[in-house]
């Protein structure tokens, strides 16, 4: 093929984490009752693949469906067990006790391994895992991509994996301090923020052009700098 000067050319494949039973399947514990009373009941977590540019990054986050909180994430350029392990130990550092909590994910075999199952129940985690091929058993981490994607990855042109790793951090503390969400009735995450919030995140990141009056949300004219045209 060198001496004819013929390349070959890869088709893009998307990814997949479902790749057989290659562990002990965990029972559908949630069922689609993604309602919680409480924090740390019960959590949800998945892997989505982000293309910049020719680079694909995973992203592998946790979230508490008590509130949609991303309680921990990981992003990497290889959807490995490290990735998981990190993203389970940013999670578990912050609290003292998880006994019972219930954590939801599809069957993806980095859920099947044995080295994940047994960090859960070193926390006497419950596992709960979607059935095959059912995307909206897991509703909650498919939302929260959803979401993101529409408001971050597709709102803005990326240069670069770190500029978007840099952006992404950004707004997940945005959609966890700052972001009505209408499963609390409009309220936010967090209640650290007590002004109001706007509700879409590209309006947030022009945040030298936002100013607060008494409660009421004032909004000036972008700068050019802010990528305004006249």
């Amino acid at each position: 093929m060198q001496s004819m000067n013929i390349k070959s050319q890869i088709r893009k494949v998307r990814y997949r984490s479902y790749k057989g039973e290659v562990g002990r399947i965990a029972p559908n514990i949630i069922n689609r009752d993604f309602a919680a009373s409480a924090p740390n009941q019960k959590w949800a977590t998945d892997v989505t693949q982000i293309n910049i540019g020719s680079t694909k990054l995973y992203l592998s986050p946790i979230l508490d469906m008590f509130n949609g909180e991303i309680v921990s994430y990981n992003i990497s350029k290889s959807p490995n067990l490290e990735q998981i392990y990190d993203m389970l130990d940013k999670a578990f550092e912050k609290y003292d006790n998880l006994d019972g909590l219930i954590i939801h994910s599809d069957q993806g075999w980095q859920y099947q391994h044995f080295g994940y199952r047994q960090r859960l129940e070193d926390y006497n985690i419950i596992q709960s895992m979607s059935r095959k091929g059912n995307c909206l058993d897991n509703a909650m981490a498919e939302n929260f991509f959803g979401i993101m994607k529409s408001e971050l990855l597709y709102a803005e042109k990326f240069e670069s994996p770190e500029a978007f790793i840099k952006a992404l951090n950004e707004y997940i503390d945005y959609y966890n301090n700052k972001r009505i969400k209408s499963r609390l009735n409009g309220k936010r995450v967090s209640k650290k923020y007590l002004a109001p919030s706007i509700y879409s995140y590209p309006y947030w990141r022009l945040k030298s052009n936002i100013r607060f009056y008494k409660g009421c949300l004032l909004y000036t004219s972008p700068s050019p700098r802010d990528g305004a045209t006249s």
